[in-house]
């Protein structure tokens, strides 16, 4: 058997990690300005983390969701704590498309409504209603496309005015910083608005919170940064540093039914062993605050590079915290292979001509300034 070829891959295999580093088969050393797109928080293979999954291992991987399981109740607690939600509750599954997913069926559940607003460029995942509610006609089958979905612009807050005036939409669900999308911030206005608009009319706000959440905007949830609460919460990627594992942190304005929502795998014991050490290490290294450091450090300094003319082909640099787009005026293509083969430095992309930076939260200033330097030789200047 063949595996199903759906994944242009480069042409290494990497064989191991240590912080914002990673080896491939060969020995070669690569920076890691990628993080596995955007999954490894806490870095690759930290101690602590390690050792946490590796005891949890030895004691039991896995049991279903019939029994108690008292390290879902301590990460609940833990994660309410750290993230400033102590009073929603949390539903753990496996993945960001399951959590969105999830999401979008317990507000139809709410308010008994269908339709759905998203941005345009949004992606929300590759599932059911998930990808119907991702901006990307190539990714959604016949079978997906069932009309539920209308997609708006972001920050121009009166076409979602009027949409909503109609009354009779399910949810709205948002990046608040539009990761396959480009790196687009939403603004305050306008979130504020979409959040009083819907609570006009009894609307679900969900904030998708799974690339741009848990520390990588340089406050723990990116919609913090605009004075918004959302009804739902969604998370993935770093919640686990590698391990599949996704929630949905839910408002008291639900009320949980037996049934209404399940998962084999979800929650389980090496999972919220792993999630736990994860909330451990961001709070005792303080990622969250060095994300907003170094984040704006490489903001500020690829900002200045180019207005010095020292990045050709650079027309616009953005993002929060370690979320940070570059649009290039050429395809991204050939600058991104040639920070791999040549730099040995991983990045992310998106569209057509825009280098996604997605690091481990523990990411230096040193290796911040070295990802500068790299970035630099591979545009000529």
């Amino acid at each position: 058997m063949k595996l199903f070829d759906v994944y242009p891959l480069f042409d290494i295999a990497i064989e191991r990690g240590k912080g914002c580093r990673v080896w491939d088969e060969k020995g070669q050393e690569y920076l890691d300005l990628y993080g596995g797109h955007a999954v490894i928080s806490v870095g690759h293979c930290h101690p602590h983390y390690v050792e946490a999954m590796t005891q949890q291992l030895n004691k039991l991987g896995f049991y279903s969701n019939s029994v108690q399981n008292p390290l879902q109740k301590e990460l609940a607690e833990r994660l309410g704590k750290v993230s400033g939600y102590e009073d929603y509750q949390l539903f753990l599954i496996n993945s960001g498309a399951e959590a969105n997913e999830n999401a979008l069926k317990l507000a139809s559940f709410y308010n008994g409504r269908t339709r759905v607003l998203s941005m345009e460029k949004a992606f929300h995942g590759r599932t059911s209603l998930a990808v119907e509610a991702t901006n990307n006609p190539k990714i959604i089958a016949p079978i997906n496309a069932n009309g539920h979905v209308t997609y708006l612009p972001i920050n121009d807050i009166e076409p979602w005015r009027r949409e909503l005036e109609k009354g009779n939409v399910c949810a709205v669900i948002i990046e608040c910083i539009q990761g396959v999308g480009g790196i687009r911030v939403v603004t305050k206005e306008f979130l504020q608005e979409l959040r009083t608009l819907c609570n006009k009319f009894n609307t679900v706000l969900i904030c998708d919170e799974i690339q741009c959440g848990y520390g990588r905007s340089g406050k723990f949830f990116a919609h913090q940064y605009f004075d918004v609460e959302p009804d739902i919460i969604t998370v993935a990627k770093g919640i686990c540093n590698g391990f599949p594992m996704g929630g949905v942190l839910i408002s008291p304005k639900f009320t949980p039914v037996y049934g209404q929502l399940g998962t084999t795998f979800g929650g389980n014991h090496l999972g919220c062993a792993g999630a736990l050490a994860v909330l451990d290490i961001i709070e005792k290294e303080k990622l969250v605050e060095n994300a907003a450091k170094v984040g704006q450090f490489l903001i500020d300094t690829l900002k200045k590079e180019k207005e010095a003319g020292n990045l050709p082909h650079v027309v616009d640099v953005r993002g929060i915290g370690l979320m940070i787009g570059i649009e290039l005026d050429i395809p991204y293509k050939e600058p991104r292979t040639r920070l791999i083969k040549e730099e040995h430095c991983f990045t992310g992309c998106s569209g057509t001509n825009v280098i996604r930076l997605l690091p481990p939260l523990c990411l230096s200033m040193e290796e911040a300034q070295a990802f500068i330097d790299k970035f630099k030789k591979v545009l000529g200047a």
